[in-house]
This record gives C-alpha cells, sequence and structure tokens, in this order.
C-alpha cells in the first residue's frame, strides 16, 4: 500500500515544498498529470494515466487535493492515496474526460485563475492539452512541468532505503543471468531468468523492459530479447531495472562468450575508464555537465565520439510505464547541479553499427556530500563465461 510506505509527515512535507513553488510562481492552482508525481504526493499506484488523470492541489494550505481518474481506478485511490476527493469519470459507458475536468475546475473556483499545468510526456494527449489550454485561456495557464519533478530528484533517507533494496534486488537478478548464461542458451530463456529471479525476491515489475542483446546484435544501444541462441564467442549485453516499492535501480553488464578479441578488449576498457571518470567526480555542488563530459572526454580520446549514441546518465526515481528516467540528463546542454540525495545512471556508451559491438556498462549512485555511492554489488569487468 504506497499511502503506508512513508509517514504522513514526508506526504505533508513535500506538499508544502510544492506549495512553497506555486507561491512563488503565482500560481493559484496546479494540475498534477505525470503518474510519478501523483505517486510522490499522494502515494498512488493506480494505472489510470493510461487514459486521463490529474490531481488538483490549491495553493492554500486547507486547499483539498482532488484527483480526476477513470472510474475503474476510483476505489484505489479512495483506498491507497492521501487525497481528499477522488472524481471518476467513464468507465462503463463513454465520456468526454476533460468535460468531466471542466465541470471540476468550474466547482473548485479554478476558471480566471492562475494555473500550473504539467506537460509531461506519453501521459498527456495533445488533444487534451489543446483542450486545456482552450478552457482556461493561454494567459492563465502556466507550463509547470517541472515543479514536481524537479523537487523529487533529491530523495528522503527513507527513499533512498528503497532505492538500496532496488539494488540489492537488481544484484540477485544478475546473478541469475550469469549463472544462466551458457552456448546454446536463447536470449528470451535468458530474459526470463532474470525476470523470474526479480518477482520471485520481491521485485516489482520495471518500468521499462529488459534491454539483451548478444553477437551482432550487441550494437543494439536498446535492443530487446529475441530466439537467437547464444554463440562460442559472443559479446552479451543485458540491461534491466529492478524495483522496490516503485523506486527503481538499473544495472547493465558485458559479457563474453569465451576468450574475448583485443577489440571486444579494447571497446570495453574504453567504456570502463569513461564511467570511472565519471565517478571520480560525482559529489554534491558538481554541475552535471561536468561528469557527462568527463565520460565523452575519455571516449573522444579513443576516436570512438561517432559511436557515443546514448547520453553518459541520468536521474533515477519511482517509476511508471514507459520510463524510470527523472529530468537530470547527463548530456551536452545540461543545467542541473549534482546535490546530496539525487540518485543517478551511470552508463556511457559505444556502440559500433559496422563492427556488430557495443559496449555499456550501467551502475547507480546516490551523490553524497563527498561522492558516489555506488549501489550494486556486482562484479564491473568484462565477464568472461566458458
Amino acid at each position: 500500500m504506497a499511502r503506508g510506505d512513508f509517514a504522513a509527515e514526508e506526504f505533508q512535507r513535500r506538499l508544502w515544498l510544492v506549495r512553497e513553488q506555486m507561491r512563488a510562481r503565482d500560481l493559484n492552482a496546479l494540475v498534477v498529470i505525470h503518474p510519478a508525481s501523483i505517486h510522490w504526493l499522494t502515494g498512488s499506484e493506480a494505472k489510470s494515466y493510461q487514459e486521463f488523470q490529474c490531481l488538483i492541489v490549491g495553493v492554500t494550505d486547507d486547499a483539498p487535493l482532488v484527483v480526476l481518474a477513470r472510474a475503474g481506478e476510483v476505489h484505489e485511490f479512495e483506498t491507497e492515496a492521501r487525497v481528499d476527493e477522488v472524481v471518476g469519470w467513464g468507465g462503463g459507458i463513454t465520456e468526454d474526460p476533460i468535460a468531466a475536468f471542466e465541470v471540476l475546475a468550474r466547482r473548485l473556483g479554478l476558471l480566471g485563475e492562475s494555473v500550473g499545468l504539467e506537460v509531461p510526456s506519453y501521459y498527456l494527449h495533445p488533444y487534451h492539452y489543446q483542450r486545456l489550454r482552450d478552457f482556461f485561456g493561454s494567459e492563465h495557464l502556466i507550463d509547470a512541468t517541472m515543479l514536481v519533478a524537479e523537487l523529487r530528484m533529491v530523495k528522503s533517507l527513507t527513499e533512498l532505503s528503497y532505492v538500496r533494496e532496488a539494488a540489492r534486488l537488481a544484484d540477485m537478478g544478475m546473478d541469475a543471468f550469469t549463472a544462466d548464461l551458457a552456448v546454446g542458451r536463447r536470449e528470451l530463456e535468458l530474459a526470463g531468468a532474470v525476470y523470474g529471479a526479480l518477482l520471485k525476491a520481491g521485485s516489482g515489475i520495471a518500468a521499462s523492459p529488459i534491454n539483451l542483446v548478444s553477437g551482432p546484435r550487441s550494437a543494439y544501444s536498446h535492443g530487446a530479447p529475441t530466439e537467437r541462441q547464444i554463440s562460442a564467442g559472443d559479446c552479451v549485453n543485458v540491461e534491466f531495472g529492478a524495483t522496490f516499492k516503485r523506486y527503481t535501480a538499473t544495472i547493465g553488464r558485458q559479457f563474453v562468450m569465451g576468450q574475448p578479441t583485443p577489440r571486444m578488449r579494447e571497446l570495453y576498457d574504453i567504456v570502463r575508464a569513461a564511467s570511472d571518470a565519471m565517478i571520480a567526480l560525482i559529489r554534491d555542488g558538481v554541475a552535471a555537465i561536468e561528469v557527462h563530459e568527463a565520460a565523452r572526454r575519455v571516449i573522444a580520446a579513443a576516436g570512438l565520439e561517432p559511436y557515443r549514441v546514448h547520453l553518459s546518465g541520468y536521474g533515477l526515481g519511482p517509476s511508471f510505464p514507459p520510463s524510470w528516467a527523472e529530468p537530470l540528463h547527463l548530456i551536452d546542454g545540461a543545467k542541473y547541479i549534482l546535490r546530496a540525495g539525487m540518485v543517478i545512471t551511470i552508463e556511457p556508451p559505444v556502440f559500433i553499427g559496422a563492427e556488430g559491438l557495443g559496449v555499456r556498462i550501467i551502475d547507480n549512485a546516490i551523490v553524497t556530500d563527498t561522492g558516489a555511492e555506488l549501489l550494486a554489488a556486482s562484479s564491473r569487468k568484462l565477464i568472461e563465461i566458458g
């Protein structure tokens, strides 16, 4: 039960932080759309994000927290979320959710007020967004997409304990993969071993599916497992997430079936050096761009800049499909400063399609005052099987 995962005081602190930001931006209300933001403020894990849902937060301390959700999730919100009112739409009948929202917004006195709106990827249909703009008027509707998202990036002690448990579960999944990896195994069989171990150990279902590639497919940066059988001499890469109370830890490791070729070893060593350069810089107060550039310099010095086809890392938080990423991205143009309590991934990549080779090692770190607390216990070496 998510509302029981944190003390009432922690939810109250989060709501106070949100309202403080609303006052700073002269917002009378905030319409929260992203399921991770709704979860952070209320504890809800309900799946009505598959359709239109929102949480309405008023700026005054006595304003009720009101959720609009599809009818099938009303009881779940009422039972498991810290909200004052749940309004349902649709369900067993066809109903326009924006029409239902307009009725609710009028009742709450939002028309003509300055209203912040989250506009997150995946969760707000462009047609619904346009309808909301037309209803409020563009002069009254303010983009507040990052308001809650940025507050969520620094984790509480309880949140960090959940992240550490997710990392422990991820290590168990990696142990299961390593034990099952052998010539002749199909990629899908190996994925099944990981998922079986994770679920049996108590992990929730991660927001994003496993990436598992082998042989020439190891040049795919986000390849899903297939019927392909593992062969002698293959490079194999696996990356997946484990979750505990919605908090995610990710892990990625590189394997070779037998002895690595000199080129496999070279690419691995370059990526490992880039990862280590990032880890050496991580601490409170360091600019995210500096951590990214440390990895970029290592890869560029090896002449592999064209094959750095992915960011160097990003923030992790409570997650809902299809992504577990937070706004902090370790890539050119990054504006954030690392703060103690943030959780970030470390994963500088090299993927060379023409060679059928790719390497990415994925680790998670909690940013501390003095450095990086690496979460995975699994070996970061190139793992030779057989």
